[in-house]
């Protein structure tokens, strides 16, 4: 090789290791933003603390689901959240019976108020590893109840006291179909029949930590409707829609738009999802969703009509990231699957639809796992699944679809679970912010909202609301 020629290729390679170096050394959140919103100002994020350890005055950890309503009738929407309080990233260890009695957890309350930095806490109830909570008024007294799917391993109802719901404690029944059932990690609310009462609908994951054996066997997604008072469980009672290899989501969504509320599936075993439409008179009869280019795990989903064709499309995670599924024109066709986007080598689980940019279409706000420990920083190398908060730009679709979506980083840190998010306009600013739990990084578990700020001059991506913290680190 000629030496002008080795020389210049010395440069190269040094120059490309130093970017690569740099990429890595400069954390996500120290980095000028490059997101901009529809009326030109710069996207950036400010975090503000709800819920955790130090407020609770205890170990608050292993933080998840959450959902929002006016819990007390003062015109501000409350926050009940899950708290599973595992240490491992395999959560509890099991006794010879696959669960664990002695793994603790809390499901809290945050009133809301007219400030949105000042909440008021409590602990609803403590139960093993709660996953995950629905919102609705189940004893049609006016005020809403709240039931949790419990990891280890039940559907918890939790009955609103009342006007004294901050000072009063909840009366709560397990119900008893469900208890030492298995592991159910999700729980909706919602009424099916038009008869003003909600149903519970929730699917039975089976076991905790599933192995080969608990693939190859089915679970059911339920429906749960209850007649007189809730409190008695023998006013409960369970039908079964179908069962599944693993499944993990048991969605209502008006999918058929006919104005009443259909069932999404979805199987992690199978790896597929599907649809129960509603007959009325509490008949559903289950439809395939056949999805063409991947396959839809079907855990977080979310809906929108995302190409404006006046159908309702399908959110969901897949192998290898987020798609969008299209709703053909007949619904029993095949749904032509459209990547939103992923961010390797970060796992991303969690997800809303939101118009983060103010442009007029659904965003996409997402969240990752940490697959390190949950209790201590570490020398996990930053090559590694860590936690991740970052959104994607839809790049609007008109007749075609299939355009690429742009990722703006927010952050990325060594501990981090962002399971779940709720998009609000919190401040009151006019453009939209992110409610949300976090967990696998003890001792800054807990619930949390990223205030969107919108600049002249870019700032940088993220302000977090700790001054000790997670390391926050780049990409590799």
């Amino acid at each position: 090789m000629r030496p002008e020629l080795f020389i210049r290729l010395v440069v190269t390679l040094w120059f490309l290791a130093s970017s690569t170096a740099s990429s890595g050394e400069t954390p996500i959140g120290q980095q000028l933003s490059d997101s901009k919103a529809a009326n030109g100002l710069y996207i950036s994020w400010r975090e503000h603390l709800i819920d955790d350890a130090e407020i609770a005055g205890f170990n608050l950890t292993g933080s998840d689901g959450l959902v929002m309503a006016d819990i007390d009738g003062d015109g501000y929407e409350d926050i009940i959240s899950v708290h599973e309080a595992d240490d491992d990233y395999d959560s509890a260890s099991p006794n010879d019976d696959g669960f664990a009695p002695d793994a603790g957890g809390h499901i809290r309350l945050a009133f809301g108020s007219a400030d949105p930095t000042v909440w008021h806490n409590i602990t609803l109830a403590e139960a093993p590893a709660p996953e995950d909570a629905a919102i609705a008024d189940i004893n049609g007294d006016g005020f809403p109840d709240v039931m949790v799917a419990v990891e280890l391993a039940h559907l918890l109802y939790l009955q609103n006291p009342g006007p004294h719901a901050r000072t009063e404690p909840w009366p709560q029944l397990i119900l008893p179909m469900t208890k030492d059932r298995g592991s159910f990690i999700r729980v909706f609310l919602a009424d099916l029949n038009g008869d003003d009462r909600p149903e519970a609908i929730a699917a039975n994951k089976g076991a905790q930590r599933p192995g080969q054996r608990d693939f190859m066997r089915s679970d059911p997604a339920s429906i749960y409707s209850v007649a007189g008072d809730p409190l008695d469980g023998a006013n409960w009672q369970e039908t079964i829609l179908g069962k599944y290899s693993v499944p993990q989501n048991a969605e209502p969504v008006d999918l058929d738009d006919d104005g009443d509320l259909d069932i999404v599936i979805g199987s992690r075993g199978e790896e597929r999802i599907a649809w129960f439409e509603n007959l009325g008179d509490q008949v559903f009869i289950e439809h395939a969703i056949g999805t063409i280019g991947r396959h839809a795990h079907g855990f977080n989903m979310d809906y929108a009509d995302m190409n404006g064709d006046g159908r309702l499309d399908i959110v969901s995670l897949t192998r290898r990231g987020v798609a969008w599924f299209q709703q053909p024109k007949n619904i029993d066709e095949g749904w032509i699957g459209h990547p939103i986007g992923a961010f390797p080598p970060d796992n991303l689980i969690g997800m809303t639809l939101v118009d983060v940019d103010g442009d007029g279409d659904q965003d996409l706000f997402a969240g990752g796992y940490s697959r390190g420990s949950r209790l201590q920083e570490s020398d996990t190398p930053i090559d590694s699944p860590l936690g991740r908060l970052a959104w994607f730009e839809n790049p609007g679709f008109d007749d075609t679809p299939g355009k690429d979506w742009t990722r703006h980083e927010v952050s990325r840190r060594k501990r981090g679970m962002f399971d779940q998010f709720i998009a609000r306009d919190l401040d009151g600013d006019g453009d939209m912010d992110l409610l949300s739990t976090r967990g696998n990084s003890a001792p800054y578990d807990g619930v949390f909202w990223l205030e969107q700020v919108r600049t002249s001059k870019s700032m940088p991506r993220f302000k977090a609301a700790r001054d000790q913290e997670s390391e926050e680190v780049g990409l590799p």
